[in-house]
């Protein structure tokens, strides 16, 4: 099988390409150029996609004794993933770029270029785990679910799944990865997990956005419509943020706020106490379907539903209404944002994802009030 292994330079694709070819296929190493004007080093375990990273990936390429190549795609990565960020911010949704990235860069831009060249599969590190059945391939959670990033490829299609390959699906924790990766002689065994936005390695993403949209001074109101602060930008917020906000009136109660909305249009944010984040309902339409569309889910279906990343998974019932995907969680879920994603399982099976549009959350008082509209 000829199989194109997506490097990154960190030790996860490093084993994952090596596996690759203990198998005995024919592997060629890629790395994705991401960045129009990469930095040289890494800051500890911020950012990715630098020149360091590069040249790991190369020096690991050379031990394996395959071909290495790097491939630009800068310009895709600023138009599909760092604008899209941008955007939704300045539309007052949160985003996931992480998940954007597989979607349209690593199992999209990357997939299709390999196919074009004619590699049956593409291997990632990513923990996550394909089943080919007689229904299809379909991706499920990992053994480790310390490090399970089922979530983040929620997004990928029965078609995408058919040529993925995750070589690290059942590898029981991370440290047997880096064990491994020290007795192949790999330098970068103990090299940190890059985390949070690899397009901002310096953490700041109020300043980074700030850069890109400007200031857009607006009010900051309890939800009794009280102006209560200032801001000077609703893409600074995000919904069930506490810290960074000026609040000039403190509340009657002396409990802290939280942001319950965000309403870029009249650039308000609308604040207030910890129990008013409890979201009963979520519902979008921009859904894709992991693998062959469950038959049930048209009428209904007990799922589990996760929101984050590192979210535990919540009992609930997924549903279509007309073009909508509403989901109503068994317990409540605290701080959702419209643009974050709800991916659905059952069991271990990644059913789908759906793009949040808007919420429902119940008041202290038990009446249902919707938010994403604005």
């Amino acid at each position: 099988m000829k199989v194109l292994a997506a490097m990154s330079g960190g030790v996860d694709s490093a084993v994952a390409a090596a596996r690759a070819v203990d198998a005995g296929h024919e592997v060629v190493g890629v790395h994705l150029a991401l960045s129009r004007m990469p930095g040289t080093l890494r800051t500890g375990s911020r950012g990715c996609c630098t020149v360091e990273d590069a040249m790991d990936a190369r020096r690991v390429a050379d031990r394996l004794g395959i071909p290495f190549y790097v491939w630009d795609f800068s310009e895709r990565f600023a138009d599909a993933v760092v604008q899209d960020f941008v955007d939704e911010y300045a539309a007052g949704r949160t985003p996931n770029p992480c998940l954007r990235c597989n979607e349209k860069i690593k199992f999209e831009a990357l997939l299709d270029r390999a196919i074009g060249l004619g590699f049956d599969r593409v291997v990632t590190g990513h923990y996550a785990r394909v089943e080919r059945t007689e229904r299809g391939a379909e991706l499920h959670r990992a053994a480790d679910w310390a490090k399970d990033q089922s979530y983040v490829l929620g997004v990928l299609t029965a078609a995408q799944l058919e040529h993925c390959w995750f070589p690290l699906a059942e590898t029981p924790t991370k440290a047997e990865v880096r064990a491994e990766a020290a007795e192949r002689g790999f330098l970068l065994a103990q090299k940190p997990d890059s985390h949070d936005i690899c397009f901002i390695p310096d953490g700041d993403t109020r300043g980074f956005l700030a850069d890109r949209l400007g200031a857009e001074p607006g009010e900051i109101v309890d939800r009794d419509g009280r102006v209560v602060g200032s801001h000077e930008g609703v893409h600074g917020y995000t919904v069930g943020q506490r810290r960074g906000m000026s609040l000039g009136v403190p509340s009657p109660d002396g409990r802290p706020r939280f942001v319950l909305e965000v309403k870029p249009q009249s650039r308000q944010l609308v604040v207030g106490p910890k129990e008013a984040l409890a979201v009963v309902r979520v519902a979008g339409t921009r859904i894709s379907h992991a693998g062959a569309p469950h038959p049930q889910l048209a009428d209904g279906l007990d799922v589990e539903v996760q929101i984050r990343a590192h979210a535990d998974p919540v009992p609930a019932f997924a549903r279509m209404v007309g073009d909508e995907l509403v989901i109503d969680p068994a317990e409540p879920l605290s701080g959702v944002a419209t643009g974050q994603s709800a991916v659905l399982y059952d069991g271990t099976r990644v059913l789908g994802q759906v793009t949040i549009d808007r919420t429902v959350a119940a008041d202290a008082a038990g009446h249902l009030a919707e938010a994403g509209a604005a």
